[in-house]
């Protein structure tokens, strides 16, 4: 899939969170120890992890979301981090008194992982001070649900301006919340799907929220097919397969590609393609954000037979 000739601009407006990443053959007993020989120190969160995706597919991206005040060390490391990665963090909000999010991270040898997040309550008070001047200029929006009162008038502002909106639905909340009113696209976790609405299988999940947004809807499921609803029925579209390593991060590196791809012209469909094929690479790469691949590697899998 050829990207653009000029890159479009994505900007990302979420959660941001140091992750402390340990990689284990299996993970402890409740009161059990484990040892490991593998660990990083990287950026997360979804809206920063789908920034550096982003950049490394090729796109002109940038974060927008809160940290903590100019002095949390944590928060200057993660803007440097995001700098080297060619992210722009013009949108950043540093909260007075406040710290970065952080989170502990165990992935065991199965790829799958157990994560104990610590999060300021102070840094919820964050607000986009001119969202219509942020989002000038850019493509599409990728906004997660993690700060609902922050990202609202930002996705508002972008749809006054017709620049369509993908909303990273992580968060379980309620069928009828308003932020599934504004989004081109709604792309849930199953996890947030099967809370929000109560229903186990995902496809009746999928119907149930048809009645609380007119956006395009899916949801991922780990190695299980996408699903999601064209012409008022549930489709279903298989994954790229891989051997994991680490599912850290896939879903949002997923959100990335498909967005980037929209912002390229492409159809859902061919999005959703790209965004599985991206999200496939980094799960055969330990470290979170920092196994999101780059455009020549992505295109080289879609190449392939699903």
């Amino acid at each position: 899939m050829a990207p653009s000739s000029s890159p479009p601009a994505v900007l990302c407006v979420g959660i941001a969170v140091q992750d402390i990443v340990f990689r284990v053959a299996q993970f402890p007993p409740p009161g059990g120890k484990c040892m490991t020989n593998e660990f990083a120190v990287i950026a997360g969160g979804c809206a920063v992890n789908a920034a550096i995706a982003v950049a490394r597919l090729g796109g002109k991206a940038s974060y927008a979301g809160p940290l903590g005040h100019p002095g949390d060390t944590i928060s200057n490391q993660l803007i440097d981090q995001l700098t080297r990665e060619g992210v722009g963090t013009i949108g950043v909000v540093r909260v007075p008194e406040a710290t970065a999010p952080v989170s502990g991270i165990m992935v065991d040898g199965t790829g799958e992982r157990m994560i104990a997040t610590y999060r300021d309550k102070r840094i919820e008070s964050a607000r986009i001070a001119d969202p219509d001047r942020l989002v000038a200029g850019i493509s599409v929006l990728l906004a997660d649900n993690r700060f609902p009162h922050l990202v609202r008038p930002v996705c508002e502002a972008a749809r006054r301006r017709g620049i369509p909106v993908v909303l990273d639905a992580d968060r379980p909340t309620v069928e009828d919340d308003p932020l599934f009113l504004i989004p081109t696209h709604v792309v849930f976790s199953s996890e947030c799907l099967r809370a929000t609405t109560g229903q186990q299988d995902l496809a009746a999940g999928l119907l149930r929220m048809t009645a609380h947004s007119n956006a395009f809807l899916a949801v991922s499921d780990g190695s299980g097919p996408i699903r999601y609803i064209a012409r008022g029925a549930v489709r279903t579209m298989p994954v790229f397969k891989v051997d994991a390593v680490d599912t850290l991060a896939a879903g949002d590196v997923f959100h990335a590609a498909m967005a980037l791809a929209l912002a390229e012209g492409h159809d859902e469909l061919t999005a959703m393609r790209f965004g599985s094929a991206a999200a496939a690479i980094k799960c055969s790469r330990f470290g979170g954000s920092m196994g999101a691949p780059k455009r020549a590697e992505v295109d080289a899998l879609m190449a392939q037979t699903v």
